[in-house]
């Protein structure tokens, strides 16, 4: 029997692989089907994290009946109209246990019908004649692969004996078993504070160790970060209790009989090498993406020190044409910068890929609504997306909105990548805009720089526009295009309730400066 070519073939059903697949199936304009190695969807979650408290946020009490809005304090939830899917309603915990996670995927799957083969790991992946083939117990064969593997291989860094090591992946979880003993957790991200607070109350001592400064959250912005909910840690070392965060680099791991010894240079002291003895040494250093099934025909490149698949600014490999990307490998695109690495800014970019590949292969233009090219409507327009939108408070810097403008009409189109925007463009047959204002909530340049706890630091006070340029907390920004290059900037002055849209301090601004562009359009 002959092999049925599909149009998409999408390698694994985690968050985004049925992401994509239910806004393929409610489409029904596009052959496709899931491939999943494992007996149910998300079985990531069923292991993954290993003391089973998730670092996303579960707020079903907002005090708002919209759903958009509520989406901004709902992490977890893949998009969907369906008010049963959101996973607000499976649980009231803040951080949540990740068994839940693992049946709100099961009846996502489920309730949205996708197509799925389960217990189908793929093997190989090869590509002949300008089509995919696929092994996973027989053969498939597909026009296009979307990859939504996630990081599934742990990231092991290049240390002498490190084989010797316990990994996150196979260490054991319960507390007594680490009873009395002293313990070095090689990671200085969530899963190494993870465990750490986890067996603390057990071991005689912990040592955490890195090469790198622990970058806190609350101050970065980027979720990824270390989290306030697992950093008790950092009071048992601060307040001198036995624990420790040892700055510098392992040299060497050797074991014999009696435990580990673990050579390590200390960076804050010139350099200086001691050797250290513990009882176990656990390996927390994170995971990366596992490319060993593609072959030489179709092996994509790879970035950030071989962690991630390389990309364009539409999630395609930067090697093999029409094999793309869905899910937290796609944070190669802003790695720790947004949140691509993350099911609440994920869930925006697969959403964005269905548009993107319907564009591409099925002519089909970018959804949009048309607009009066006046400066009252474009400015209501604004006004009321950035006070409610989801996806650019989520994908902040990353997704925007764009108002395009061609004579008396404008279009609005929704989360379109701000990359993929400056490359690709908007333009149709019969919308060949001069001029485009590209909407988008951002940080202030040096957000990072500023401890916010800090209340010596002066801020912007809120609400005053002649500062708002300066404001480092999330605020939307305004840019009119023309020819492809930024003309003119608005900064719509940040306010602590994220409410934009007083008359004098937003709306009115916002509306000479959308006059203004409008009144050079044609110059």
């Amino acid at each position: 029997m002959a092999v049925v070519t599909l149009d998409y073939l999408i390698i694994g059903a985690g968050p985004a692989g049925l992401q994509l697949a239910a806004l393929l199936e409610a489409d029904g304009r596009r052959d496709y089907l899931v491939l999943e190695g494992a007996d149910i969807p998300g079985a990531f979650f069923a292991t993954y994290p290993r003391h089973r408290q998730l670092i996303s946020i579960n707020k079903p009490h907002t005090g708002s009946d919209d759903p958009e809005l509520n989406l901004r304090l709902d992490w977890n939830s893949l998009l969907t109209d369906d008010p049963a899917l959101r996973f607000t309603t499976y649980t009231e915990r803040y951080f949540p246990d990740a068994d839940v996670m693992v049946r709100y995927l099961a009846d996502f799957a489920a309730k949205t019908g996708v197509k799925v083969r389960y217990g189908a790991r793929v093997t190989s992946v090869s590509k002949v004649d300008g089509t995919f083939e696929v092994h996973a117990g027989e053969t498939f064969r597909a026009r296009r692969v979307v990859v939504a593997t996630g990081v599934s291989r742990p990231y092991l860094p290049d240390i002498p004996g490190l084989e010797l090591a316990e990994q996150y992946a196979d260490m054991p979880v319960d507390p007594r078993d680490y009873l009395d003993q002293k313990v070095l957790i090689i990671g200085k991200g969530n899963s190494a504070f993870e465990t750490a607070d986890s067996l603390m109350e057990t071991t005689t001592l912990i040592h955490l160790a890195g090469p790198s400064s622990v970058r806190m959250a609350w101050r970065t912005h980027y979720v990824g970060h270390l989290r306030a909910v697992n950093n008790n840690f950092l009071d048992t070392y601060q307040l001198k209790s036995a624990n420790a965060i040892l700055d510098g680099t392992v040299r060497r791991i050797t074991r014999d009989a009696d435990g580990y010894t673990v050579t390590f240079a200390f960076s804050r002291a010139d350099e200086v090498v001691k050797e250290l003895r513990y009882d176990r040494v656990l390996v927390c250093t994170g995971f990366a993406f596992d490319a060993s099934i593609f072959d030489d025909s179709c092996r994509p490149e790879l970035a950030i020190r071989d962690r991630f698949p390389a990309q364009t600014a539409e999630w395609e490999s930067v090697n093999v044409p029409d094999l793309f990307f869905a899910g937290t490998i796609t944070q190669e695109r802003d790695f720790k910068r947004s949140t691509n690495g993350f099911i609440h800014g994920f869930r925006y970019a697969v959403r964005t890929l269905h548009r993107i590949l319907e564009r591409r292969y099925g002519d089909t233009p970018w959804p949009a609504e048309k607009l009066d090219a006046t400066g009252a409507a474009i400015t209501d327009a604004i006004i009321a997306r950035v006070n409610r939108t989801s996806a650019l408070w989520q994908q902040f810097d990353v997704l925007a909105d764009v108002v395009t403008v061609a004579g008396t009409e404008a279009r609005y189109h929704e989360e379109v990548p701000v990359a993929y925007f400056a490359g690709t463009g908007l333009r149709t047959a019969d919308h060949d805009y001069s001029d485009a204002f590209v909407v988008t909530l951002e940080y202030g340049p040096e957000h990072d720089q500023v401890d916010p706890f800090d209340v010596t630091v002066r801020r912007v006070a809120q609400d005053v526009v002649g500062q708002a340029h300066d404001a480092a907390y999330l605020h939307p920004v305004v840019r009119h295009h023309r020819a492809g290059q930024v003309v003119a900037t608005h900064h719509l002055a940040e306010n602590l309730e994220n409410r934009w849209d007083r008359p004098e301090v937003h709306v009115t601004p916002l509306a000479a400066f959308v006059d203004r562009c409008l009144r050079s359009v044609g110059d």
